[in-house]
């Protein structure tokens, strides 16, 4: 077994952030890191990537670097100048870049850095006289090697979630909206589909097939929530993002960040108002002269179950109308689940759990900076602290913010700049009177 030097810092999991985080210290001299991810190389969210998709913040915001310094080589922009597209992206007047480029452009990045390594899966961590010991596997060779580091940053991700009474071995129609580009020419040979929930995946695979309406394809559309909204993006809104507001919801109660996140949907999990709009316009255009279209959408319809219809391989969904209570099913042969994302703890993690800080439910104690250790200094996460930071953690547009706390605080200095202030209102009680009145606010 091979050992390697002591490194200030190493990186489980190479997405979005922790690439960002690479991008950024790449410059740093002073600081050396080093970045491990089990896959064989970068692919964002392959299942989902769809010609036309573009990302939902503009390209200043969910670029790697931009927002924590405009001047690094490794921004969007520099990306276009490099591989001679800039003016056409210029002409195009779009701020929102394809999903597609954004992956080209991950890519881009990676080829120039270095310290991020592919087909290394972290086995084991431990901690051992001061330092961080992690093993890690070469996925392609089997070969085994020891790293240690003075700190850690997990960048694990989200994986796809699926109600507990889902079980897709059993239900091999049934599948996740990260699988569908895979799986969408068995759809279409199936000739019916059901897409659950009412998020931008979900509204971006229906309209990606309501044109095969046209020739026979059955399309439904079924969500839990009493409408299709759009995802709220006014101005003064997108103050909810700055890092006053993370500071004002990190300083809530526990219970009263989950009461105010669960009222927050809106604002990250909604469906881009010109996609709704497309949509409504083209089953307009299609329903021209009376003709009936191949598609039925319901609200307010929470999926409880799914069974298979005996003798056929079609599948019957089990639902209650929230407002009516009244319960209802659809036969359907294939289906789609757009029912997001969540964190799931790394298994790894039992190794230096006595390093770990919890709260009463068991959850991570996440740190305003980031960290989880109990010594606020040594353990950082990325998305992994939508409890203690708010609705803004998963939003790409946070990784140059996050991460410049994580370089800072890594090198002991202020490398990059961090904004303390930039909305225009306050979000708790500050220049007004205050009465001596204990409110209830929720």
């Amino acid at each position: 077994m091979k050992q390697s030097p002591v490194y200030n810092l190493i990186g489980i999991g190479i997405g979005p952030f922790n690439l960002g985080l690479a991008a950024l210290l790449h410059p740093v001299k002073d600081v050396s890191a080093v970045f491990f991810d089990q896959a064989d190389g970068f692919d964002w969210h392959p299942g989902l990537m769809l010609p036309s998709a573009t990302l939902q913040t503009p390209f200043m915001g969910t670029d790697l670097v931009t927002m924590a310094d405009p001047t690094s080589w490794f921004s969007f922009l520099n990306f276009l100048k490099q591989t001679d597209r800039l003016y056409p992206f210029f002409i195009r007047e779009n701020f929102y870049m394809l999903r597609r480029e954004y992956n080209l452009y991950c890519q881009w990045a990676i080829a120039q850095l270095p310290s991020c390594r592919f087909s290394q899966k972290v086995s084991r961590l431990a901690y051992r006289d001061g330092l961080y010991e992690v093993t890690v596997q070469n996925t392609q060779t089997g070969d085994v090697t020891t790293w240690y580091a003075e700190k850690l940053v997990l960048g694990t991700g989200t994986q796809p979630y699926t109600p507990s009474f889902v079980n897709r071995e059993q239900l091999p129609g049934v599948i996740h909206t990260s699988a569908y580009i895979p799986n969408k020419e068995n759809i279409l040979e199936k000739g019916d589909l059901t897409i659950i929930g009412s998020g931008q995946s979900a509204a971006e695979i229906f309209y990606d097939l309501l044109p095969e309406t046209k020739k026979g394809l059955q399309l439904n559309w079924f969500t839990r929530a009493d409408r299709f909204s759009p995802m709220e993006y006014s101005k003064l809104t997108l103050e909810l993002t700055s890092p006053e507001y993370v500071d004002y919801f990190y300083e809530m109660p526990p219970e009263r960040r989950r009461k105010v996140l669960a009222s927050q949907n809106s604002l990250f999990k909604g469906i881009n108002y010109d996609l709704i709009n497309e949509i409504f316009d083209n089953m307009y255009e299609m329903s021209v002269g009376g003709r009936k279209l191949n598609v039925q959408l319901n609200t307010n319809s929470e999926l409880t179950n799914i069974t298979s219809v005996a003798g056929s391989d079609a599948y019957t969904l089990h639902f209650n109308h929230t407002q009516q209570q009244r319960r209802f099913t659809l036969d359907t042969r294939s289906v789609v689940l757009a029912t997001g994302y969540k964190y799931n703890e790394p298994a790894i993690l039992s190794g230096i759990e006595e390093r770990i800080r919890r709260t009463p439910d068991n959850l991570m104690d996440v740190h305003r900076n980031y960290t989880i250790d109990i010594h606020h200094n040594e353990i950082f996460v990325q998305n992994a602290e939508l409890h203690t930071h708010g609705f803004v953690t998963p939003d790409l547009g946070m990784g140059a913010y996050r991460n410049s706390h994580i370089v800072n605080a890594v090198a002991g200095r202020d490398v990059y700049k961090i904004e303390k202030r930039i909305a225009y209102q306050d979000f708790g009680v500050a220049n007004v009177k205050e009465t001596a009145t204990d409110l209830a606010i929720l």
